[in-house]
């Protein structure tokens, strides 16, 4: 197999675009496409259903795009083997997390590990942290700062950093959305809510909305913590984040905490990766390096 083929397909496969993919893997669409053409032809299958507007993988295409990635990796890491048996450690090391968490955590996380290995460039994306977990999962990055779900998924090892309860935030100075108790339901049903589209925080919030059989007045559903500090700034309603993202957001002085916090348990964040990435020298070395548990705690 043609590890070039498989990095092109894997290219297409992310961003189901052939001038996007090409753009990432510095080559011309024809190429991408020519070598399309090798690899369905080399399987006997379709991997992409593809006109003049759009492209996406086939169920064959998305059969494959799991062994792609595995032969990748695998390749990845013998290649840093060969390095590391040299005394030469060098590569890629990619890093998923959220904007807080990048100035939160990673410049303690990267000093020390940058000191010891040059030599390994560091690719960082940032986004939604409800996205962490399944990004690695995907093999679309080889480490993740996440917040622990109540289940880790199997093969996933973790690592925890930081513990921050999750609290609920208001506009500034305005008491009218301050509820009288933590759990009165008619505060809780007629004021405008602005929460995660997903991840940890959201499910913790469903659940309390439900024992307390409440049905929340839901006013806006957003990607990312820092868009709901925003939100919540411009008085559109109360939202519920980590404290520690609230702790580093340069709007912090136009929000305040609820009088009355409903208590949805504590919000764990940390390190993730693939259990079978470990292999990698690369991984291992950063992993190694990384305190155990050491936490930071916020009340």
């Amino acid at each position: 197999m043609d590890i070039a083929k498989l990095k092109l397909f894997c290219a297409l496969a992310n961003t189901l675009h052939f001038g996007r993919a090409a753009a990432a893997s510095h080559v011309s669409p024809s190429t991408i496409s020519r070598s399309l053409k090798q690899l369905e032809d080399d399987l006997g299958t379709i991997l992409f259903e593809r006109n003049n507007r759009s492209v996406a993988l086939t169920h064959e295409g998305q059969s494959f795009l799991l062994f792609a990635r595995e032969v990748l990796q695998q390749w990845d890491t013998y290649q840093e083997s060969l390095l590391a048996q040299a005394d030469q450690l060098r590569g890629q090391l990619s890093i998923y997390c959220s904007v807080t968490a990048s100035y939160s955590f990673l410049f303690d996380i990267l000093t020390e590990f940058r000191i010891s290995h040059p030599g390994i460039a560091i690719k960082l994306h940032t986004g939604d942290p409800a996205q962490s977990i399944e990004r690695v999962l995907a093999g679309n990055e080889d480490i993740a700062i996440a917040a622990k779900p109540d289940k880790l998924p199997a093969g996933i090892s973790f690592k925890l950093i930081a513990r921050s309860p999750l609290i609920f935030i208001a506009p500034r100075n305005d008491k009218t959305w301050h509820p009288p108790t933590s759990t009165a339901r008619d505060f809780w049903q007629t004021i405008p809510m602005i929460i995660s589209e997903e991840g940890l925080a959201r499910e913790r919030l469903d659940a309390w909305f439900t024992a307390q059989q409440i049905r929340p007045n839901i006013y806006a559903e957003v990607k990312g913590n820092e868009a709901i500090v925003s939100m919540v700034s411009l008085g559109f309603g109360v939202g519920v984040l980590p404290k520690i993202v609230l702790d580093n957001s340069p709007l912090a002085d136009r929000v305040q905490a609820l009088d009355h916090q409903p208590d949805l348990g504590p919000y764990d964040l940390g390190i993730c990766v693939m259990e079978k990435r470990l292999r990698s020298p690369i991984i291992s070395a950063f992993w190694q390096q990384l305190p155990a548990e050491d936490l930071a705690i916020e009340e």
